[in-house]
């Protein structure tokens, strides 16, 4: 279609002027977080391939799992899935109709966050 206007009509707000909320932010981080589970959860099945396969490939796994980068990635996943679990707890309320004025949403991603890393810190006490 062709622009009968061209540099006459006023440009969308872009990212150098635009602020980001606490629903966008903590939206795309639960979408981020969904797939970095990803990560924890093909090293899991390798490390349970690796026990099928032999001694050799088990110690392997098991070094990389137990090594500080495999608790890292274990500890920030067990993030993640909080962050994850709990974004879809806000979703369902939000589709139930409630949480969804400016003020209940911002509070419900920062209630989000708070208790994910709550409840991550509960598991690493825990296991």
């Amino acid at each position: 279609m062709a622009d009968t206007n061209p540099g006459k009509r006023p440009l969308s707000p872009h990212l150098t002027i635009y602020r980001p909320q606490m629903t966008s932010v903590s939206s795309i981080f639960v979408r981020i977080t969904g797939n970095a589970m990803l990560v924890a959860g093909l090293m899991i099945v390798w490390w349970f391939v690796a026990a099928a396969t032999g001694p050799d490939a088990f110690a392997r796994a098991n070094g990389v799992i137990t090594s500080w980068f495999g608790d890292l990635v274990l500890l920030l996943s067990t993030w993640a899935l909080w962050y994850h679990m709990f974004g879809g707890l806000r979703h369902l309320i939000w589709d139930a109709g409630y949480g969804l004025e400016i003020e209940e949403a911002e509070t419900m991603g920062m209630i989000m966050i708070i208790a994910s890393f709550a409840m991550t810190i509960v598991c690493v006490i825990i296991l």
